[in-house]
């Protein structure tokens, strides 16, 4: 199933959920609640859960979105962005939802993922047919766009120090780099980091070390790749559509990764039948806190952490 077999392991992730979802996603780990944030993206549904025994992850609470949630941020006081089909959704702390204005169109596209950069604003790119969008969106929903050509924008996180931004076009199975102005949330000009051969990179996350840690879908792995953009480890998980990987916990150590049943054929459910499960490994690496969002209720700036 693997073509980085040859990639030292660090071990095989262990099964997580007792539930699968049909595109689970976009981990992020809120460190104010403590608990794990993830998206079904076509149900619409943000999922919390919480850590119990032995690295499993125990589900508490679903909140449904009004169309498909590509991925969820968090603010400090608990407040939720999600992105929709074509806007944003808002859930306020007391679970009020309401719904931004259109920012993106075509009946063939959809947001997908998204984080908030290092002073909170939302970053998120789009899926479709060709022509794709990484955007910037700040507070009162004013648009600015980094990129206009991808086939399919992913994953995204910036470096430990906040000043470059890592990207994902998926299809063409690359990852990008661009410094960018933490001040005024401003991309400089991209340049291919590195080229996956096999498999095609999805979410990704990133330790205090910088290297990046992605999710490559229909390679059942995820790959440890160093601040020069080569593959250096993996962690294997068995499941084939791995999708994102986020370091959660307290000391930021465990390593919380979504997989999908998307796609697969009735012949590969049935040989991995742990499909669509949260999985997590317990690692030496350390990761990073991620920004979280600065809400719309008040001023918020917050910053990465060490």
């Amino acid at each position: 199933m693997n073509s980085y077999e040859s990639i030292p392991t660090l071990g095989t992730a262990r099964v997580a959920t007792g539930t699968s979802y049909f595109l689970g996603e976009g981990p992020i780990w809120d460190p104010v609640r403590g608990r794990i944030l993830w998206v079904d993206i076509m149900a619409g549904a943000v999922h919390s859960g919480r850590f119990v025994h032995g690295g499993a992850v125990e589900a508490e609470e679903r909140y449904d979105f009004p169309d498909t949630a590509g991925a969820v941020a968090v603010s400090a006081a608990g407040e939720l962005v999600v992105a929709g089909t074509h806007r944003l959704h808002y859930r306020d702390v007391a679970g009020e939802i309401s719904s931004g204005g259109p920012l993106i169109e075509g009946s063939e596209r959809r947001f997908n993922d998204g984080k908030p950069d290092p002073r909170g604003r939302f970053v998120v790119g789009t899926k479709g047919p060709g022509g794709e969008l990484l955007i910037r969106v700040d507070r009162d929903e004013s648009v600015e766009v980094l990129d206009d050509d991808l086939t399919l924008s992913n994953g995204l996180v910036w470096s430990a120090d906040g000043l470059r931004l890592f990207s994902i076009d998926t299809m063409t199975q690359s990852i990008y780099v661009r410094d960018y102005d933490t001040a005024t949330g401003t991309g400089g000009q991209r340049s291919l980091f590195t080229r996956l051969a096999h498999g095609y990179p999805d979410g990704m996350t990133i330790d205090r070390d910088d290297h990046l840690w992605v999710a490559v879908w229909g390679e059942g792995c995820v790959l440890r790749i160093s601040p020069h953009g080569e593959i250096v480890a993996k962690v294997d998980v068995p499941a084939p559509h791995t999708s994102c990987a986020v370091f959660a916990g307290p000391e930021l150590t465990t390593l919380v990764i979504t997989t999908a049943t998307e796609g697969l054929t009735l012949q590969q459910l049935e040989e991995h039948p742990l499909s669509g499960r949260l999985f997590t490994i317990a690692l030496n690496a350390k990761g990073v806190q991620q920004p979280l969002w600065a809400g719309r209720s008040r001023a918020q700036t917050p910053t990465l952490e060490g």
